[in-house]
């Protein structure tokens, strides 16, 4: 069994180990476990069946996890992506008036049209396209966001209504229990030791439990699945030619292509599984996973399905294979019946992790070159405008857009392809609309 399960995924042929990999996938996991308990709460504001899109979240997740780990067999996990569930509940439904059904159609036919253009390798020649120098740019970009993220779970990070953010409490529970995992991920990390992040978290969840921040389950370990009738097969398809269906549907297009073709490309960019001709092995498959996700996801009652940014925690502990991803859909599936015992890990525990992924990301900035303004430039906005917008996809947007200009304003308009020129049209209009 071990034998068969080392040559389907390629173990050896990644420098990797089933141990690693295993451990790989649970850090995963455990980094973008908080989504089984934050889509439910967010997408329930539209009115939908809290306890039933627990249900369906995890669902998603797994299905579309394990088509990225069977069929492209990359370290990638999937699961109803943060910010799009946000549009879909406040702008869509509470914005706009429309039904909760209404933007389910909507995720629907996206997910339909991502299948389409993968098929027709569109999603893939945009990502072949796409310079190195930012395709460097953009796995920085993402450490520095998802960095954020983890300091602002932790409350590190707050806002603050005059300069936008600012310093927490310092002395508060959760942001000393943070710099302590941090201290000691990053001691157990010097010393290369395997599964690092992983005990970091365990650790920090532990020393929670006296300060009031891991909760320990009072009813139990386990506990059946909600029933997913009240949310499952709703679309509502009698709008379906309208202008606020095409609208939203072009949303959640953009973000969705934008933040996955991101994702794989920094993250892979930073396991340096980029090939020498800047192409990603099997990418058409790991956007399938993405399509059938949102697709599958959609059809069970939950928003947008995209590859998840936190997949850069299982990298970093090493995973290289599709068996790190296939580890994470297990846990998942194993989530439904013991959802007590992976929601008790407090967001403190994790962001350690977030924040030290978010390190180890920015190391592809070496391969940039500076002396080059016309890919300099571009490279450090892509950079900047990702934490700074919060999100992926504008960030790539701004980076397109000024390598472009730049170059063809240089006199170098020789170096700019097809796609990137058709691309930047397609941001412009975007931003116009």
């Amino acid at each position: 069994m071990k034998n068969r399960i080392e040559s389907f995924f390629g173990v050896a042929k990644a420098n990797s180990s089933i141990r690693t990999e295993i451990l790989a996938g649970i850090t995963t996991f455990m980094t973008m476990a908080y989504i089984l308990a934050v889509n439910p709460n967010i997408l329930s504001e539209s009115g939908m069946s809290r306890d039933a899109l627990f249900t369906t979240t995890a669902l998603a997740s797994v299905i579309a996890t394990v088509v990225m780990a069977l069929w492209a067999r990359l370290p990638f996990a999937l699961a109803p992506g943060m910010g799009l569930n946000a549009f879909f509940a406040f702008t869509v439904v509470k914005g706009m008036g429309h039904s909760w059904e209404f933007a389910l159609t909507a995720v629907f036919l996206e997910g339909i049209i991502f299948i389409l253009l993968t098929f027709f390798n569109v999603r893939e020649k945009i990502i072949d396209a796409i310079p190195f120098s930012l395709k460097h740019a953009i796995s920085a970009g993402i450490g520095l966001f998802i960095a954020f993220i983890g300091l602002q779970n932790a409350g590190v990070i707050v806002n603050n209504d005059k300069v936008l953010v600012g310093l927490g409490d310092m002395g508060s529970a959760a942001v000393l229990l943070c710099f302590a995992g941090v201290i000691v991920s990053g001691i157990l990390l010097a010393l290369r030791v395997k599964g690092a992040l992983l005990i970091g978290i365990f650790l920090v969840t532990l020393a929670g439990i006296p300060f009031g921040l891991t909760h320990v389950p009072e009813s139990g370990l386990f506990s059946l699945p909600p029933s997913i009738k009240p949310i499952a097969f709703k679309l509502e398809f009698s709008s379906i030619l309208s202008l606020d269906m095409l609208i939203v549907v072009f949303t959640f297009l953009f973000v969705d292509m934008f933040d996955t073709l991101g994702t794989l490309v920094g993250v892979a960019s930073k396991a340096d599984m980029i090939n020498k001709d800047g192409k990603l092995p099997r990418v058409k498959q790991a956007l399938f996973a993405d399509a059938i996700g949102t697709t599958a996801g959609a059809l069970l009652g939950t928003s947008t399905v995209t590859t998840y940014v936190e997949s850069a925690a299982g990298v970093a502990e090493g995973g290289r294979t599709g068996l790190t991803s296939l580890v994470t859909a297990i846990l998942f599936l194993l989530a439904l019946f013991l959802s007590p015992i992976f929601l008790m890990v407090p967001a403190a525990a994790t962001a350690p992790a977030l924040i030290l992924v978010g390190s180890f990301m920015m190391s592809p900035i070496l391969k940039i070159n500076f002396d080059d303004f016309t890919e300099s430039i571009p490279a450090f906005l892509t950079i900047i405008m990702m934490p700074l917008t919060y999100s992926i996809a504008e960030g790539i947007a701004f980076g397109m857009l000024s390598y472009v200009i730049l170059k063809a304003l240089s006199g170098r308009v020789k170096e700019i392809s097809l796609v990137m020129w058709i691309l930047t049209l397609f941001f412009l209009l975007k931003f116009m609309v």
